[in-house]
């Protein structure tokens, strides 16, 4: 007999993520006035993503708490992504929808493939008639990574279908 138990393993690890006594790193997100320090596990972040194994290991000295910096990504939508990383959430139906691409954005600067691959495509499924609305927003976002091949692709059928909309 096997029993899955996931949804309280999940809690579980959404209430270590609140917990302030456990934590071995810290995360500075955001720039001035907006910065935020995050606490969070090594273990977790590195497990979950090997991004993160790099970008710690360049920055553990023995036995001194991690620190890392992440100065593009405000600590709004890096709670987004930390509530993703432990516990497979994404919540974004209460965040504006520039929130969506500012989520994929940073989720690219972290290497969150995984996340990336989603939001390309929830983006274009769903709110395609906004990103056309806030076309130099999302073409901004777009070029900032050639790894977003499937908002890239959608700004060019956006331009060639509406050439009048770009000038």
């Amino acid at each position: 007999m096997s029993a899955e138990f996931f949804s309280k393993l999940i809690q579980n690890y959404v209430e270590l993520l609140e917990d302030d006594e456990y934590y071995d790193i810290t995360i500075e997100v955001g720039e001035d006035p907006n910065v935020k320090i995050f606490r969070a596990h090594m273990n977790i972040l590195c497990y979950r993503f090997s991004y993160f194994r790099r970008v710690i290991a360049s920055n553990k000295k023995d036995n001194v708490l991690a620190h890392i910096k992440f100065i593009k990504i405000s600590p709004e939508i890096f709670q987004m992504i930390l509530r993703y990383i432990y516990g497979g959430i994404l919540s974004l139906n209460e965040q504006e929808n520039s929130d969506f691409l500012k989520v994929l954005a940073a989720a690219d600067e972290l290497r969150l493939q995984e996340l990336v691959d989603y939001l390309q495509k929830y983006l274009i499924e769903n709110k395609s008639e906004w990103m056309e609305e806030n076309f130099e927003f999302t073409q901004r976002i777009s070029l900032q990574s050639n790894n977003l091949v499937e908002l890239q692709q959608f700004c060019v059928d956006f331009i060639a279908k509406s050439p009048e909309k770009n000038i």
